[in-house]
């Protein structure tokens, strides 16, 4: 299944200040890396993946927020989150913001 292109384009939007921001197809969805660390995809399932860290992930899932599940592996440290949940840009910042805060804790690739 392809990726939402509308919500790609919305995460360019909120990732057009960031330095150091590549694109790449991973994941079956559009995958932004910050310094070379995945930090958001816009996932080809459908919801927004983002990568918040082990620790963060159990806190933040809720309605509309659940851990990423690949076949019967859950992901640890990413999240998917519900369209949704990001139908405002505000919400959408919110994420993506978490996303390139975890991806900046770590050592650029």
């Amino acid at each position: 299944m392809p990726y939402d292109e509308r919500l790609a384009e919305r995460i360019r939007e909120v990732l057009v200040a960031e330095a150091d921001v590549t694109e790449q197809k991973m994941f079956g969805g559009l995958s932004f890396l910050v310094a070379g660390n995945l930090a958001v995809v816009a996932s080809g399932r459908g919801p927004l993946m983002v990568r918040v860290g082990p620790d963060a992930g159990p806190g933040l899932v809720g309605d509309g927020v659940q851990p990423v599940a690949m076949g019967a592996r859950t992901m640890k440290g990413w999240l998917d989150v519900d369209l949704a949940k990001v139908a405002r840009r505000a919400q959408l910042e919110r994420w993506v913001g978490r996303g390139v805060a975890f991806a900046r804790t770590l050592p650029p690739k």
